[in-house]
C-alpha cells in the first residue's frame, strides 16, 4: 500500500480581506491546513507621499504627512516638524512642547484602543471592539475640540502648534484619562484570562529577540520579545526626559505578550498625560517662523516612538522653500517582513492573529 501523498496549493488572503488591516495581499502556500510559506504583496495603497512632499513647501508637507499613518497622525506631524526644527535651529516654547506631549500620548492611547478592539474583532470577540471604541471617542472629542478634526489633524506645526488648547480642554482631558484608567480593568477582565483568547494567542507567532532586532522590528512588538528599547528613553526628544514613565516589556514574544505590552503602554501614557497637565506652563504656543520659510541647506533624520514603533523622517534641504528629498520610515514595514518567519507550520487562523498582534497598518507600509 503506497504512502499518502499530499500536494501543496496556493491560497490568496486579501487584498480585500479585512484581517489584513488594509489593502495587503498574503499569498499562502498550504499543505492541508498548515501554512508552509507566507509571501506579502504590497503596493496596492501607494500614494507617492514622499514625492508629493518634495513638490510642496515645508508648511504644506504637514497635512500631506497626516495621511502617512492616519491612526496616529499627530506623530506624523510631529516627526516632520521636529526634523525641520533641528535643521533650522528653531526652539518651540515650553507650552507648545507640553501640548505636543499631551497630543502624542492621547493619540498613542487612541491607536492602542483601536488596536485592542479590531484585534479582538479579528479573532471573533465583539464586545472588546465596542468597549475600545467607546473610550476612543473621548479622545477624538478632545482632538475635535482643539483643532476641529478627529483623524487627520494638521495641528502640530513647525515651531509649535497651530492654536492653543481651549479653556475646557484641561478639565475634559482629566476626565477622559480618569475614565480610561478606570476602564482598563474591564479591558483586562474581558480577555486576559479568557480561555479562547489565550488559546489563540499564547505561543503563537513567537518572535525571538534576535529575529526582532535583525529585522529592525520596533515598538511594542520588539518590547514584547524582551528588548527594552523605546526612543522616548533611548534617544530622547522634545520634553519627554522631564516625565516619569516606565517601558513595559515581556519575554515570550508571542501574540499574547504583544497584547499585554500595549495595554500596559496605555497606562504609562495616562501617567505621562497627567504629569503634563499638572505642569502645563503659560506662554506662547508657537515660535516665530517666517511666512516664507527657508531652512539652511543640510540634512536631518528625526525619529520618535510611535504606537507601532520607530517613525522617522529624513529631510534634505538645499536652502529653498521646498525640501529636495523626503524619506519616511514606519514600523509596520518591518513588522510585515517578519511575518513569513514566524508563521511557518501554523494555521490560517493563526496568521490572522499574528497580523493583528503586529498592529500593521498598510498606509504606513506603502506610503
Amino acid at each position: 500500500m503506497s504512502a499518502l501523498r499530499t500536494e501543496e496549493f496556493l491560497v490568496n488572503m486579501g487584498p480585500h480581506h479585512p484581517s489584513t488591516h488594509g489593502v495587503c495581499r498574503l499569498l499562502l502556500t498550504m499543505d492541508g491546513e498548515r501554512v508552509m510559506h507566507v509571501e506579502p504583496y504590497i503596493g496596492y495603497l501607494h500614494r507617492a507621499i514622499e514625492k508629493i512632499c518634495e513638490n510642496r513647501t515645508y508648511a504644506q508637507c504637514i497635512p500631506i504627512l497626516d495621511r502617512f499613518e492616519y491612526i496616529t497622525a499627530m506623530s506624523c506631524n510631529y516627526t516632520f516638524a521636529l526634523g525641520v526644527e533641528k535643521l533650522a535651529g528653531i526652539v518651540p516654547p515650553a507650552r507648545a512642547e507640553y501640548i505636543r506631549v499631551i497630543m502624542l500620548e492621547l493619540n498613542r492611547i487612541s491607536s492602542h484602543l483601536l488596536w485592542y478592539g479590531t484585534t479582538a474583532l479579528d479573532l471573533g470577540a465583539i464586545t472588546p471592539f465596542l468597549y475600545g471604541f467607546r473610550e476612543r471617542e473621548l479622545i477624538m472629542d478632545l482632538f475635535e475640540m482643539t483643532c476641529g478634526q478627529r483623524l487627520t489633524f494638521n495641528y502640530i506645526r513647525v515651531g509649535g502648534v497651530s492654536r492653543d488648547i481651549p479653556a475646557q480642554f484641561v478639565p475634559k482631558c482629566r476626565e477622559a484619562i480618569k475614565i480610561i484608567g478606570e476602564k482598563m480593568s474591564d479591558y483586562e477582565g474581558l480577555l486576559n484570562e479568557n480561555p479562547i483568547w489565550r488559546a489563540r494567542n499564547i505561543g503563537v507567532g513567537i518572535l525571538t529577540p534576535e529575529m526582532a532586532v535583525g529585522y529592525g522590528v520596533s515598538g511594542p512588538a520588539l518590547r514584547a520579545s524582551g528588548v527594552k528599547y523605546d526612543i522616548r528613553k533611548n534617544d530622547p526628544y522634545g520634553y519627554y526626559p522631564q516625565f516619569d514613565f516606565d517601558i513595559p516589556t515581556r519575554s515570550n514574544g508571542d501574540c499574547y505578550d504583544r497584547y499585554i505590552v500595549r495595554l500596559e503602554e496605555i497606562k504609562q501614557s495616562l501617567k505621562i498625560i497627567s504629569q503634563a497637565l499638572d505642569g502645563l506652563p503659560e506662554g506662547d504656543f508657537k515660535a516665530k517662523v517666517p511666512g516664507v520659510f527657508k531652512p539652511p541647506a543640510g540634512e536631518v533624520y528625526s525619529r520618535i516612538e510611535n504606537s507601532r514603533g520607530e517613525l522617522g523622517v529624513y529631510i534634505l534641504s538645499d536652502g529653498t522653500t521646498k525640501p529636495v528629498r523626503v524619506k519616511t520610515r514606519g514600523g509596520s514595514y518591518n513588522q510585515l517582513q517578519v511575518l513569513p518567519e514566524i508563521s511557518k507550520g501554523l494555521l490560517i487562523a493563526d496568521i490572522v492573529a499574528i497580523m493583528a498582534s503586529m498592529d500593521i497598518i498598510m498606509p504606513e507600509v506603502d506610503r
